[in-house]
């Protein structure tokens, strides 16, 4: 049995027992599994890493872990650029966009009504979410650890929080996103493009009450539903602001 020395840092430690966090421990491997292998074996998900060092080298997740080797494990680097560095994945996204679990439905429609490209449906089976984040090069939100630890999610998150207000603002902090809202310009039912329509143009699909009071409407181009500006709106603008303070 060989044993090498593992340390995890920052958010990483959110998903050890305690009694492992922010300290360096032993751990005892079977034969010379792969880095990766290893690292999930202790409960990290591999989507939540952005670089191993083992002995100071800078290692693919492919890596074969050697007796007495020492490894380094941190999360995605946020102030400091270390492209140079990186081994364990392929470029950056030059897109944000995500596709999330079933559980996460209402997180969908925050991230769609601040208008980022958000791909979820209620009976995706977890097959399927993987293949979708990884040949859409979607983002995979999700608070399943197993899900994150398949093979074929190269991008993927582990949210910390239970509450999809909470959710949305650890995704806008998480990924850096609070420049990029741009609200109103989704569909909040299917993740389509919205745009202003005319009135005359949508006049035997909204109630004539509706057509009296407001003047302003706009279209999805995907499911075709119609928004106007009433007081549902107002309460969605009011959360918008909130969130953006």
């Amino acid at each position: 049995m060989n044993q090498v020395y593992f340390r995890f840092y920052a958010e990483l430690n959110d998903f050890l027992p305690t009694e492992r966090r922010n300290f360096g421990f032993v751990h005892t491997l079977d034969k010379n599994p792969s880095v990766k292998d290893s690292i999930e074996a202790l409960g990290v998900p591999h989507t939540e890493i952005d670089l191993i060092l083992v002995n100071g080298e800078s290692v693919d997740f492919a890596y074969l872990l050697q007796d007495g080797s020492r490894i380094s494990v941190y999360p995605v680097f946020e102030a400091i650029d270390i492209t140079p560095l990186l081994r364990v994945r392929p470029q950056p996204l030059r897109e944000i966009c995500f596709i999330l679990d079933v559980h996460l439905g209402k997180l969908a429609n925050y991230l769609r009504l601040f208008g980022f490209d958000t791909w979820y449906r209620n009976d995706y089976e977890d097959a399927e979410l993987a293949q979708i984040s990884s040949s859409e090069k979607r983002i995979l939100l999700t608070r399943d650890m197993g899900l994150l630890k398949r093979s074929l999610v190269t991008y993927g998150y582990f949210l910390r929080e239970t509450n999809p207000k909470r959710q949305l603002r650890e995704i806008l902090r998480r990924f850096d996103l609070f420049r990029l809202i741009s609200p109103f310009r989704r569909c909040i039912n299917c993740n389509g493009s919205v745009h202003s329509v005319d009135k005359a143009d949508i006049r035997e699909q909204v109630q004539a009450d509706t057509l009296q009071y407001y003047e302003r409407f706009s279209r999805c181009d995907d499911c075709g539903k119609i928004y106007w500006q009433g007081s549902h709106y107002k309460k969605m603008q009011a959360f918008v602001e909130e969130v953006m303070e």
